[in-house]
């Protein structure tokens, strides 16, 4: 069963459909991994309990004609999370606890899915390396002495590591492609407009983008679809 980690998220969403799998058991395996993983450095916040907690709702009442059934996301610590610690990388963001979640995070648990934790990053996104997070240098789990590349360190580390079946970083100038080149992984900045930026922690908004960061092509398309859409509370969507 360890194995199911190692799988794209589109054939886990499949294992889940014909149920062999449970979404608490594919929830334990991956806190399972996080928890033999503590050296990468990936995770700032940590919702386990919450996480179980969600899985065990979806067990007892399944929706399969959700986009993401079940599965649990670990995202970058640069969305806003509803009562979920969002430092940005940052010690004056420490202890800032948002009352309100960003549409591309609402979107995805809107769709099916529930959040392991916040993944590390460079601070306020300003770097490329992830070494500037006031919580420290992410190791890419590709080698130890190498960056797993910045902002979106910490996001590309967790999904090389099976940490995570997919996850979403943030792109204003190669923010999260760089670092899907640095593990070996696929990262897309959607089109402008595309994600809305409501909730994220700007670095240059006419250039942020939300995008997906996940194993494969095939992932990507399913995350995007998630994750997209028209939002009233961002003045650049598209609709």
């Amino acid at each position: 069963m360890s194995d199911i980690t190692n799988l794209s998220l589109q054939e886990i969403i499949k294992k889940i459909k014909s149920k062999d799998i449970s979404s608490v058991e594919l929830t334990n395996l991956y806190i399972k991994n996080i928890e033999k993983s503590k050296k990468l450095n990936t995770f700032i916040t940590t919702t386990f309990e919450q996480a179980i907690d969600k899985a065990k709702e979806f067990d007892k009442k399944p929706d399969f004609k959700k986009i993401l059934p079940g599965i649990p996301l670990a995202v970058k610590d640069l969305f806003c999370t509803s009562q979920v610690k969002t430092t940005a990388g940052s010690n004056i963001l420490n202890n800032f606890v948002p009352t309100y979640e960003s549409t591309v995070t609402k979107n995805l648990w809107d769709n099916g899915a529930f959040l392991l934790g916040k993944l590390n990053c460079d601070e306020f996104a300003m770097g490329s390396s992830n070494e500037t997070s006031y919580f420290g240098n992410v190791i890419n789990p590709v080698g130890d002495k190498l960056v797993p590349g910045g902002s979106s360190g910490g996001s590309s580390s967790a999904l090389a590591a099976n940490l995570t079946p997919a996850t979403i970083g943030t792109d204003t100038g190669g923010s999260i492609r760089q670092p899907a080149s640095f593990t070996g992984t696929v990262g897309l900045k959607p089109t402008y407009g595309l994600c809305s930026r409501w909730g994220i922690v700007a670095f240059a908004s006419s250039l942020d983008q939300a995008g997906p960061m996940t194993k494969t092509v095939s992932d990507c398309s399913i995350m995007l679809e998630a994750m997209s859409g028209f939002d009233e509370k961002d003045s650049t969507s598209i609709n």
